[in-house]
């Protein structure tokens, strides 16, 4: 083999190698909501899931992954990862786990957020992994309109959410009952703000549930009855833009934080009261982890600091809040299959300049660091070409010095 065949071969098997490297580059984004969903999607177990610990044993987390992908449609991204989750939802031995066996209990609240998921997600909730989540739905309803668990065991674990997404699934799929809307209205305590808690003795509003119930009345076309809950909700936004979950006795020490604040922004969002929803935002973004750091994109619980505990469904919530389309409309229709990465921007030095320093450096002449937009072009590939090419070149001077050298027996 002459020695210019053997650099074009050794070349060749260059490039094929080059084609043949994965894409290493991931799309990157300057929105802090799809930053956010992005992370999300990365912490998904096998891309599908998510998982609780309990007493050191891993078990499915149904309620987690279902805000993972109505995070993602409010995004608009993950499509990929939120394809995988619906079809682990669906799944024969995973779907009873969450919405109960029909032979001995269902859950309220289970079939209701899961049948709004599928809506988003424009499956079919009648017929989701074979059942008809609707028909289970509309079976749990009792004489006063409120949707109750049934169940063996003792407690019924349906509460204001569990009315709130009962209501917003059945209107999207045709309407709710007038007695579940009536019931839902009536649940609001003195002052405007509806409780987690229902038919308690002392009424305790909750911004939590009074986000849900605004977002729902507002979709059963009931807006007088969302205004004293929207009037109320306002009034509880803290002067860092954040809100409180529930003000209890002996619960000074509880801060703003991003699962509350998130829904809190998503129903301002809804009810148009843009002022309060703009400074929701902006607490949440100050929440979001930036450029340097592995979690970046991820939303903070609180000002406390990232913290694996509590992130995922802090980002999952806070999403909603930054992108504040509501549940009645919300759809993962269009959504881009990727999970981007927040834009972070590349620091180039001067050589020999320092890049730090205990004082500035002054002067007309000084060089500071350059800062580099990111475009989102990969140099990966840049690289293994070059790696790959001077590889090639000295293969095929190698091989010509083999040819050329006596040969010695």
């Amino acid at each position: 083999m002459s020695i210019r065949r053997t650099a074009t071969v050794a070349a060749a098997v260059a490039l094929a190698v080059l084609v043949a490297a994965p894409a290493s580059a991931q799309p990157v984004t300057t929105s802090s909501a799809e930053a956010g969903a992005g992370w999300l999607a990365r912490q998904l177990v096998d891309g599908e899931r998510f998982e609780v610990d309990y007493g050191g044993k891993l078990y499915p987390d149904h309620g987690g992954t279902i805000d993972a992908v109505l995070a993602f449609a409010a995004a608009g991204v993950a499509e990929d990862n939120a394809l995988k989750a619906t079809a682990w939802l669906a799944e024969p031995e995973v779907l009873p786990g969450y919405i109960g066996d029909p032979k001995d209990s269902l859950y309220a609240g289970a079939y209701a957020k899961l049948a709004l998921t599928a809506q988003v997600r424009g499956e079919d909730p009648t017929a989701f992994g074979g059942v008809d989540l609707i028909a289970g739905l509309n079976s749990l309803i009792t004489a006063s309109g409120r949707f109750s668990d049934k169940s063996p065991y003792p407690g019924d674990y349906s509460n204001g959410f569990s009315q709130s997404f009962a209501v917003l699934a059945l209107e999207r799929h045709g309407t709710a009952p007038k007695a579940a809307v009536d019931y839902l209205a009536k649940s609001a305590c003195p002052g405007g703000g509806f409780p987690l808690n229902l038919e308690q003795a002392t009424c305790v509003p909750q911004v939590d549930a009074t986000a849900m119930a605004i977002q729902a009345l507002l979709a059963a076309d009931r807006a007088e009855d969302a205004a004293a809950g929207v009037s109320w909700l306002v009034k509880q936004q803290q002067a860092d833009g954040g809100f409180i979950d529930v003000l209890l006795p002996g619960e000074a020490g509880t801060t703003t934080n991003a699962n509350t604040t998130g829904l809190a922004a998503q129903a301002l969002r809804v009810a148009g009261s843009a002022a309060a929803a703009d400074k929701a935002v902006a607490y949440l973004k100050a929440l979001q982890v930036g450029c340097g750091d592995v979690n970046a994109g991820a939303i903070s619980y609180d000002a406390k600091g990232f913290s694996p505990a509590n992130a995922n469904r802090a980002t999952s919530q806070a999403v909603l809040g930054l992108v504040g389309t509501g549940f009645a409309t919300l759809s993962s229709s269009g959504a881009k299959a990727s999970a981007p990465v927040l834009d972070c921007p590349a620091t180039t030095t001067t050589v020999g300049v320092p890049t730090t320093s205990d004082a500035p450096v002054a002067g007309p002449q000084a060089q500071q660091p350059e800062v580099l937009a990111r475009t989102g072009v990969p140099v990966a590939p840049a690289l293994w070409l070059g790696t790959l090419l001077v590889v090639a070149g000295a293969l095929a001077l190698f091989l010509g010095r083999r040819r050329l050298a006596p040969v010695r027996r």
